[in-house]
């Protein structure tokens, strides 16, 4: 019998872990369908980890991995795709925002032969007016950068073997599942469903931490930023002739403070492009000095 193993990265869940961990149970066991559930703890400074090895001593479907600090649900993710043993893996959230019956479709797809199935918003829930509109400028500069529409894009998936081999293959550190899922290909299909009210806790996601996460994946997946310096350089340049036409026309007539013609036209021209330039592509260096140092993903400090 096929086996579904469901990852469950969690931050600070100690108040949703048994929840999420009973409401799979009942669903899944009610659908006959065999499972495992992967509880990622990723440097959780609450009871979570606690919580898990309870929730391991009384179902011998739960496991449990422990982080020895914080990575990031990025790496958390992918710590659960390399301990998942199931014909097919699920990612979920453990605040249970991602319905346990929507994954009950996905399986079913999943059994039809799809191979990667994708869980799409239909709608986003209760949030406030700021973070809607900071999380919808997210997915379209996401969406701009990375070509794959992420307007409706969500880290609840469900993939075949095959496709979390694949992924697990893939030699990057700062992997950004949620577009590499869509970019590996395979047979795919999509399952819609609504965000749901968290029951306890609360959202890990502020504003900041949206815009750092859209730069670190942007820079990550797409090189559109580097093609930005030329264009900015463009758009400089024409500035620079604007307010050096103008620059010039004050001297002639008599009204530029002496000297000051020179410094403005070399501040415009080669200054601000330059700096520009420079802050861009030595982003790009960095990311590139934390990809050759080869360091793992995630550090794995205890498991159940």
């Amino acid at each position: 019998m096929s086996v579904l193993s469901v990852v469950l990265p969690a931050y600070n869940e100690e108040a949703m872990l048994h929840k999420a961990a009973d409401t799979l149970k009942t669903v899944l066991e009610g659908e006959k369908i065999e499972y495992e559930l992967v509880f990622v703890d990723d440097g959780s400074k609450d009871g979570t980890w606690r919580e898990i090895e309870k929730a391991a001593a009384g179902d011998p479907h739960v496991r449990g991995i422990h982080f020895s600090r914080n990575f990031g649900k990025e790496s958390a993710i992918f710590a659960g795709l390399a301990t998942a043993s199931g014909d097919c893996t699920a990612v979920m959230d453990c605040d249970l925002q991602h319905p346990p019956a929507a994954l009950v479709e996905m399986y079913r797809q999943w059994e039809q032969g799809y191979e990667v199935i994708e869980g799409v918003k239909r709608s986003r829930g209760q949030e406030s007016i700021l973070h809607k509109a900071s999380a919808g400028l997210f997915y379209k500069l996401m969406s701009e950068a990375t070509k794959v529409d992420m307007s409706r894009a969500s880290d609840f998936k469900l993939l075949d073997r095959k496709a979390v081999t694949t992924l697990l293959e893939m030699p990057e550190r700062n992997a950004f599942f949620r577009a590499m899922s869509s970019w590996i290909g395979y047979r795919s299909s999509t399952v819609e469903f609504d965000v749901q009210d968290r029951e306890a806790g609360e959202s890990k996601w502020s504003t900041r931490s949206l815009i750092q996460y859209a730069i670190t994946n942007i820079v990550g997946y797409s090189s559109a930023p580097m093609q930005l310096v030329t264009g900015a350089g463009l758009v400089v340049l024409v500035l620079a002739i604007v307010l050096g036409i103008q620059t010039l026309i004050h001297y002639f007539t008599g009204h530029a403070v002496e000297g000051f013609t020179t410094v403005i036209l070399l501040i415009l021209l080669i200054g601000s492009v330059i700096m520009i330039s420079l802050g861009i592509i030595g982003y790009y260096i960095s990311r590139i000095y934390e990809e050759v140092k080869g360091r793992p993903k995630y550090i794995i400090s205890r498991k159940i």
